[in-house]
């Protein structure tokens, strides 16, 4: 096998590594960032880490395509008051709609098909 090319691969430590603010399309930002290796895909689509600060809740929102997730660090509280914890693996049906908190923040790692519809 031949070495791979260093401009096939990325490598990032989710401890180390710079996370990028995740900003709605109207401008908002909430606090929220992203780890996001594949440049190819809008942020906050594909393969992510997601962190979430103490005390934020997401906007409500509508999946298009499935979402999981797993919940690496913290609790994660959703508005029908399911509360997830570190070491829980989550899946959402496209057309979901839902809005998440925490009380003293989180981390996730993410799978999102496409980009999220806002509903309010």
């Amino acid at each position: 096998m031949k070495p791979i090319d260093p401009n096939d691969r990325r490598i990032a430590n989710i401890h180390q590594a710079p996370f990028q603010s995740f900003v709605y399309d109207d401008g908002l930002a909430l606090g929220d960032q992203i780890l996001q290796l594949d440049s190819d895909l809008p942020l906050g689509t594909g393969f992510h880490v997601y962190r979430m600060p103490a005390g934020m809740t997401t906007r409500g929102h509508s999946h298009n395509g499935h979402e999981q997730f797993l919940v690496l660090e913290g609790e994660l509280h959703e508005n029908d008051g399911t509360v997830f914890r570190a070491g829980d693996m989550v899946w959402y049906r496209s057309g979901t709609e839902h809005n998440s908190f925490t009380p003293n923040g989180c981390l996730l790692a993410v799978h999102i098909v496409e980009t999220e519809t806002t509903v309010e």
